[in-house]
């Protein structure tokens, strides 16, 4: 059974967004870290670059696959967390603390409305 906090919004690609004062910080979900397994590398993206929802801003690479990740939201990369260029292994550890992967700007706050809740990430998953 996967950790969902309830304060979240999710995108159905599993990426995760929680949003304060216009700025998101995005993640990925808890039940990503586990289908990837042991998480080896991290492709980040580069701070000042705009992306579109739905872009590919980012890769996880893992002992399994590597894999895609999503912006949730348009808008302004303004920070990547590089504690995870040296230890990826945070995001199996800490997937919605410390493993956070990128903040970003939110250029249409509206878009929020298209994620899911907490509870409707559940039904996705089938918890």
């Amino acid at each position: 059974m996967s950790n969902i906090p309830e304060q979240l919004r999710y995108a159905a690609s599993h990426e995760w967004i929680k949003v304060e004062d216009g700025i998101g910080t995005v993640g990925i979900t808890d039940h990503a870290q586990g289908e990837l397994s042991d998480v080896v590398y991290v492709d980040l993206p580069k701070v000042g670059i705009q992306v579109v929802v739905g872009a590919v801003v980012a890769v996880i690479e893992s002992v399994k696959a590597a894999s895609d990740i999503y912006s949730p939201v348009t808008g302004e990369i303004i920070e990547a967390n590089a504690d995870l260029v040296k230890k990826p292994e945070l995001i199996n550890q800490d997937p919605y603390g410390a493993a956070w992967l990128y903040r970003i700007k939110l250029s249409f706050p509206e878009e929020l409305n298209a994620l899911k809740d907490a509870a409707g990430y559940k039904a996705q998953i089938g918890e």
